[in-house]
C-alpha cells in the first residue's frame, strides 16, 4: 500500500515550510532515506528524504507552495500502484472536539491588524482585530461621537482570546494566515490542541459550519471586490521579470519585520589592528598546518565580541514588550553569503571556545552553509550576530537587526593608511603608517542607548587593539 510523505516536524520554532524544488518526479524510483524534495523554512533549507523505497506516485504539493509542517506532500508506492489509497506513517490524529455553534450577526468576522508573528521559540503575542465587512459579518458601525454607544451595538472585542481559557492564544502562522483569508475570529473558536490551542483543523471545521446568511446590501462591496483583477506586475519592453525565490522571499520578510519592529540606531568606531595582522602572518602557515583550518581574523573578533557581551548584556538580549530578556548564553550568528541567499549559522556557547575552537566552528559552519549542508539547530538560538562584511570590501556599512536579537557587529576591510600618533614624554606628534578597521555596531534603541552602545565597540576595540605577535592562540 501507498505511504504518504509528510513535511517533517523539524523543531518547535518551525511551523511551516515552503516546497523550493522537487528533486524525483511521479514515476521515478526512489530508495530510502534518498533525498525527494528540497524544502525551504525560515531557518534553512533542507532536504526531505524518502521513508520508504518505492516508486514516487504522486506529488501533493507544488513547488513554491507554503505549508504547515506535517502536511502531507507525496505519495511513495510500489510500482503501477493506483495513487490515492495510501496511508500516512504517523499516527492517526486524536479526536478533536466539535466546533461550537455559529456565532450572532455582527461578530462573525474580523480582519487581523498588526499581528507579531511567531517568535524564535514558536510562540506569538496577543493579536488586535477589527472588525471587516463580509459575508455574514454585519454592517459597518459609525464611531461613536459621544463616550456612551448605542444599547444595540455589538461590543468589538479589542483582543482575541480562544473560549477556553482567560489567556492569550499561541497561534502558528497557518492558522493565522487562515484566519485573516477568511476573516475569521479566532475568539469563537475552542481550541483542540495541546494547552487549549487553537489547531488549522480547528478553523477548518470553523469555516466548513453553516454560514449565516448575507443581505444584497451586504454582498455587493464583496461581489465587486471579487470580481475586481488582480493586479499584476507589469514591465517596459527594456525591463525584465526575475522570479522570485522562497529563500529569496523569506529573507525580504526578515528584514521588513526587523526595519518595522526595531528602531535602529548605529554607531561606528575605528579600530587599530596592526598587531593582530602581524599575530596571524607570524603563526599562520603552523597554524592551519597543525588545526587543518584557515585561520582568518574572525576568531580574534569573536573573542573579542563575546568578552564585550559579558561586559553589556543588554546587547546580549531581547526585548520582550513588558520587560528586557537578558540571554544567560552566547551563541553568535555568523551572517554567511550563501549561493541561495544570506543566511545565519551559529557558534553556540561561543565563549567557552578559544581561538583554536572557534577558527574551526566558523571553518565548519562557513562551509556547510556555502553547501546547503546545514541541520536546523545550526541555525537556532542565536543571541548576537557577526557580520564580516569587510571580506566583500565594504569600508563602513549600516547593518540590519537579526530579529529579535538586540544588535548585530560588522567588520570591514582591513586598509593600510597614514595615523597620528600623540605626542608622548619622549616623543612629538608622529604620522605612522597603521593596519586600521572599523567596526559597525546596529542596536535596538528600546533597549541599550549610545552609552551602552559606545562603551561595547570600546570594549571590542580595546581587546582587538592588545593583540601583539605574543599574544597565544590557545
Amino acid at each position: 500500500m501507498a505511504v504518504t510523505v509528510e513535511l517533517p516536524h523539524v523543531g518547535e520554532s518551525v511551523v511551516e515550510g515552503t516546497i523550493g524544488k522537487w528533486l524525483k518526479q511521479p514515476g521515478d524510483t526512489v530508495r530510502r532515506y534518498e533525498p525527494l524534495v528540497e524544502v525551504v523554512t525560515d531557518k534553512v533549507t533542507m532536504e526531505v528524504p524518502s521513508p520508504v523505497e518505492g516508486e514516487l506516485l504522486r506529488v501533493l504539493a507544488e513547488e513554491g507552495e507554503t505549508l504547515p509542517m506535517g502536511a502531507p506532500i507525496a505519495e511513495v508506492g510500489e510500482p503501477g500502484e493506483t495513487p490515492g489509497q495510501s496511508a500516512p506513517l504517523s499516527p492517526p490524529p486524536v479526536a478533536e472536539t466539535p466546533a461550537p455553534a455559529a456565532p450572532a450577526v455582527g461578530t462573525t468576522g474580523y480582519l487581523m491588524r498588526d499581528v507579531t508573528p511567531v517568535g524564535p521559540t514558536g510562540g506569538a503575542a496577543v493579536e488586535a482585530m477589527q472588525p471587516m465587512v463580509g459575508v455574514g459579518a454585519a454592517a459597518p458601525v459609525p464611531a461613536p461621537t459621544a463616550p456612551a454607544a448605542s444599547a444595540s451595538a455589538a461590543p468589538v472585542p479589542a483582543v482575541a482570546r480562544p473560549s477556553n481559557g482567560p489567556g492569550p492564544a499561541r497561534l502558528s502562522p497557518a492558522v493565522r494566515r487562515l484566519a485573516h483569508e477568511h476573516s475569521v475570529n479566532l475568539s469563537l473558536i475552542q481550541g483542540s490542541g495541546l494547552g487549549g490551542r487553537i489547531t488549522r483543523n480547528d478553523v477548518l471545521r470553523h469555516l466548513e459550519s453553516p454560514p449565516m446568511p448575507a443581505t444584497p446590501q451586504q454582498l455587493a462591496p464583496l461581489a465587486q471586490a471579487v470580481a475586481a483583477p488582480a493586479p499584476e506586475t507589469t514591465v517596459s519592453p527594456d525591463e525584465e521579470l526575475m522570479p522570485i525565490t522562497p529563500v529569496r522571499r523569506i529573507i525580504a520578510e526578515a528584514m521588513v519585520r526587523s526595519v518595522t519592529e526595531i528602531p535602529h540606531a548605529w554607531s561606528i568606531k575605528e579600530v587599530d589592528v596592526t598587531g593582530l595582522v602581524a599575530l596571524r602572518q607570524s603563526i599562520r602557515a603552523e597554524f592551519e598546518r597543525q588545526e587543518g583550518v584557515p585561520l582568518t581574523y574572525m576568531p580574534f573578533v569573536i573573542r573579542a565580541v563575546v568578552e564585550a557581551l559579558r561586559k553589556f548584556p543588554t546587547l546580549n538580549a531581547s526585548w520582550g514588550n513588558d520587560a528586557i530578556i537578558l540571554k544567560r548564553r552566547i551563541n553568535l550568528g555568523l551572517a554567511v553569503a550563501a549561493p541561495n541567499g544570506l543566511i545565519v549559522p551559529v557558534i553556540h556557547n561561543a565563549d567557552r571556545l578559544n581561538h583554536a575552537g572557534l577558527a574551526h566552528a566558523v571553518n565548519d559552519l562557513t562551509e556547510r552553509a556555502r553547501t546547503n549542508r546545514l541541520r536546523v539547530e545550526d541555525v537556532q538560538g542565536g543571541t548576537f550576530t557577526l557580520n564580516n562584511t569587510g571580506a566583500l570590501g565594504s569600508f563602513v556599512s549600516g547593518p540590519i537587526i537579526n530579529y529579535p536579537q538586540a544588535g548585530i557587529m560588522t567588520t570591514e576591510t582591513i586598509q593600510k593608511r597614514p595615523v597620528v600618533r600623540p605626542a608622548s614624554e619622549f616623543n612629538d606628534d608622529a604620522i605612522v603608517i597603521r593596519s586600521m578597521m572599523n567596526i559597525c555596531l546596529s542596536f535596538d534603541h528600546r533597549i541599550n542607548d549610545g552609552a551602552e552602545a559606545s562603551g561595547f565597540l570600546d570594549a571590542v576595540a580595546s581587546r582587538l587593539e592588545s593583540i601583539s605577535p605574543d599574544t597565544p592562540v590557545y
